[in-house]
């Protein structure tokens, strides 16, 4: 179950859903001279990458938010980027530009916080986006619960609730930290929890001043806009 893209238009550009892409993406392309060196990415992740236990010992904390930026392959990126891209748009549209920006690096620290205290002893380094996007998601599921997603189901493209795609992909990352054994690589689940968890919690202020429940009952939990609608490409056999 892969989301590809939402029916929720946003009602501006959203620059800084834009600028965070760039951002990501151009660091990433700046790390490839490094990439076949062992011994210098190793310094590079020691000095920007997230490290559980030096956080707890009082050392690099900056790297709650160096880490945000940073990521550990292609499809690593790739997969962050186009989360950001369904659900970055709509959530900037309600927050405005600067705090959406504020909004998204505060989760992306609480969800390295939240890896942190998971894995305390670890030092093994910790990079990625998904912690801050996982907020993001967490405010979209609060702002827009009934907001059309299309998913990838196999070979199918099939249009479901984003709350039920949002709850199953938190469950998951809920499930995952439970079963995930301590101090080994792999997917950082606590900080995808942390981080949505972060993000939904930050956004109540926002729903609440949009009129709580009744922005829901206002919207139905529908995006206040008519949804985008996409089809498929019609061709003719000769």
């Amino acid at each position: 179950m892969f989301p590809i893209r939402d029916h929720n238009p946003s009602g501006r550009v959203p620059y800084m859903t834009y600028a965070l892409m760039a951002a990501n993406i151009g660091i990433f392309l700046s790390m490839l001279p490094i990439s076949g060196d062992e011994r210098a990415l190793a310094q590079f992740y020691y000095d920007w990458a997230l490290l559980p236990r030096r956080v707890m010992e009082g050392d690099g904390y900056s790297a709650l938010l160096t880490s945000q930026f940073l990521h550990g392959g292609l499809l690593h990126l790739a997969g962050n980027m186009l989360f950001l891209w369904i659900f970055g748009d709509n959530v900037e549209d309600k927050m405005g530009h600067a705090p959406f920006l504020g909004f998204y690096l505060i989760t992306g620290a609480l969800s390295g916080y939240a890896h942190v205290l998971a894995d305390s002893t670890s030092f093994i380094p910790t990079v990625g986006a998904s912690g801050a996007i996982a907020g993001v998601m967490g405010a979209y599921l609060l702002l827009f619960p009934k907001a059309q997603v299309d998913i990838l189901f196999f070979v199918r493209i099939i249009p479901i609730p984003a709350w039920i795609m949002l709850m199953v992909w938190f469950a998951m990352q809920f499930i995952g930290g439970i079963g995930a054994t301590p101090a080994t690589g792999g997917v950082a689940y606590w900080a995808h929890s942390g981080g949505f968890v972060a993000g939904l919690l930050l956004a109540v202020p926002l729903w609440l001043s949009l009129g709580g429940p009744a922005f829901w009952r206002a919207t139905a939990g529908h995006p206040p806009h008519p949804p985008a609608r996409y089809g498929m490409p019609k061709v003719k056999r000769k």
